[in-house]
């Protein structure tokens, strides 16, 4: 896949905290800015789609809910 250049504004201490980090685990901060941007999406999506299977399980078993409930 091809790569983009970005460009955007950041807090200077967490600029530092990512430089840091980036040192820390032997990468260039445009490994650690992608990995992060990654994990943000996938956590963000994955919210909706767990949401979803438990609105399902709530309804497959709403019956023993209401047992429970009792």
């Amino acid at each position: 896949m091809a790569n983009i250049k970005i460009s955007s504004k950041v807090d200077e201490a967490v600029w530092e905290d990512l430089k840091l980090l980036a040192q820390e685990s032997h990468q260039n901060i445009a490994g650690v800015l992608t990995e992060a941007i990654q994990d943000y999406v996938r956590k963000r999506r994955v919210r909706p789609d767990v949401m979803r299977h438990l609105e399902d399980s709530i309804r497959d078993n709403e019956e023993l809910g209401h047992l429970l409930a009792k």
